[in-house]
């Protein structure tokens, strides 16, 4: 018995029905054009948590500097989008507005309570 020709009609059969048929669609510009802006907010991210300044923040926080590598690697499109877009002026440890503020409240509280006189007219 010649099992050749049975074995070859088994495994086209197989093929035949396991195998899908192939599929192409057109790649548009603006997709190519949004995947490359996502890859490029991803890496302006992830250069701005590489920062030592940042790093050093992070760690003073208690942040996890590899975990936030981790998580800038899973966040959305969106959330990139935005985060990436308010990265510039997001500074690291903290407003300088803010900063300044504290310290004048502080002189003027010093003042009043006649520690320093700084302010001869208040």
């Amino acid at each position: 018995m010649n099992i050749r020709p049975l074995l070859c009609g088994a495994l086209s059969a197989v093929l035949i029905i396991t195998t899908t048929p192939a599929s192409a669609g057109m790649i548009g510009t603006d997709q190519i054009l949004a995947q490359e802006a996502q890859a490029t907010q991803r890496a302006q991210v992830q250069a701005f948590i590489a920062r030592d300044d940042v790093r050093k923040q992070m760690e003073l926080l208690g942040v996890n500097p590899a975990l936030a590598t981790e998580r800038v690697a899973s966040l959305t499109n969106a959330e990139l989008q935005q985060l990436s877009q308010n990265i510039n002026s997001m500074p690291a440890g903290g407003s300088a507005v803010g900063l300044v503020l504290v310290v004048l409240l502080i002189l003027i509280l010093l003042e009043l309570l006649g520690a320093i006189n700084i302010f001869p007219t208040i």
